[in-house]
C-alpha cells in the first residue's frame, strides 16, 4: 500500500528545506521574510491551521506576527489591520485566515490586499495574472497539487486531468493551473461540479482526478479507471465514536474503494494539507525575495 501513496509530508519536508536555504540567503543581505496573519473568530479549525502555519514558518526562518480580532469585529476594524500590514516593511505576506465570521466581508478584504503582498494567491490582481500565465502568487493549494503531482512521477503534461469541484479557491484556479504551458501544467481539463449529470462518466476516462467538493464518498470506487492517480482534497468530519474526538477525518473519495485500483493516491490527512502550508511559505519567501531584487534594481 505505502508504494501507492502521495506522501504530502515528505514531499512538503523536502520543499521546506530548500526554503530553508533560500531564507538563509537572504539573511545573510539583511532580509527576513515576514508573514502578517490576521485571525478573525475563534474557530478552532482556522485556530488549528493558523497555528500549524506559524510553526511552519517558525521552522524555515520566516518571522510571523498574528492579529486576532473577535467574531464580531467591523468591516473597518478587519481592513485597518490588512492596511497595517501592507504598510509594513517587515511584512511581506498576508495571510487572512478564511473564513471569517461574516462571509460577506470576504471579498472586500481579500481586494484590500497589497497584491505584492497577497501569498494566498486571492486577490483579482494575482488572479487576473494567473489566469492569462504571467508571473503571479499563486494560490496555495492548487500549486501544492502541481507539485506535488511533479515531484512524485506524475507529471499532468499531455494527462486528462479530471478536477471534481468548482471552488475558487481550488477548483477552478487549479483547472486554470493545469491547461497553461509550463512544467507544472500542459494537461487536458474536464471540470465537474455539483450540476453534473453524471460525474462517473467523466472521471473514468481520467488519467488524473482531482477531488475538492468537499462531501465524503464525492468519488466513489466504481468512477475511477484502473491505473488513475487520484489526488484527495477534501477533510471532512464523520462522526466515529471510536475515536476520542468522536470523529475522524475523510476525504471526498472512498479511500478502500479506490486503493486496489489507483497507481497512487493522496491519504487524508497528510496528503494535500501540508503542501497547502509549504506553498504559503514558498510564496511569502518568494516575496521576500522579489523586494529585495526592486531595491537592489533602483
Amino acid at each position: 500500500m505505502d508504494n501507492k501513496l502521495l506522501d504530502g509530508k515528505a514531499i512538503s519536508a523536502e520543499m521546506r528545506e530548500e526554503l530553508k536555504v533560500r531564507v538563509a540567503a537572504l539573511k545573510a543581505k539583511d532580509v527576513v521574510p515576514g508573514l502578517g496573519v490576521l485571525l478573525v473568530g475563534d474557530d478552532p479549525a482556522s485556530r488549528s491551521y493558523v497555528t500549524a502555519k506559524e510553526k511552519a514558518c517558525e521552522h524555515v526562518g520566516i518571522h510571523s506576527e498574528e492579529v486576532r480580532l473577535p467574531a464580531d469585529a467591523t468591516r473597518d476594524m478587519i481592513l485597518s489591520v490588512v492596511n497595517q500590514y501592507n504598510s509594513d516593511p517587515k511584512i511581506n505576506g498576508i495571510l487572512v485566515q478564511l473564513p471569517l465570521p461574516d462571509g460577506q466581508m470576504e471579498q472586500d478584504v481579500i481586494a484590500a490586499i497589497d497584491p505584492n503582498k497577497d501569498v494566498d494567491g486571492f486577490t483579482p490582481v494575482n488572479i487576473g495574472r494567473m489566469q492569462l500565465g504571467l508571473p503571479a502568487y499563486l494560490p496555495c493549494t492548487p500549486h501544492g497539487i502541481l507539485h506535488m503531482l511533479k515531484r512524485s512521477g506524475h507529471s499532468p503534461a499531455k494527462k486528462h486531468v479530471v478536477v471534481v469541484g468548482r471552488s475558487n479557491i481550488v477548483g477552478r484556479p487549479l483547472a486554470n493551473l493545469l491547461t497553461l504551458k509550463n512544467a507544472l501544467g500542459n494537461a487536458t481539463v474536464t471540470l465537474c461540479h455539483t450540476g453534473t449529470p453524471d460525474i462517473g462518466v467523466h472521471t473514468r476516462q481520467a488519467d488524473i482526478i482531482v477531488a475538492a467538493a468537499g462531501r465524503p464518498n464525492t468519488i466513489t470506487g466504481e468512477m475511477i479507471p484502473e491505473g488513475a492517480v487520484v489526488i484527495d482534497v477534501g477533510v471532512n468530519r464523520v462522526e466515529d465514536a471510536s475515536k476520542p474526538r468522536g470523529y475522524r477525518l475523510v476525504g471526498d473519495v472512498d479511500f478502500d474503494a479506490a486503493l486496489p485500483k489507483v497507481a497512487a493516491i493522496t491519504p487524508v490527512p497528510g496528503g494535500v494539507g501540508p503542501m497547502t502550508i509549504t506553498m504559503l511559505l514558498y510564496n511569502t519567501v518568494l516575496a521576500a525575495e522579489q523586494v529585495l531584487e526592486r531595491e537592489t534594481a533602483s
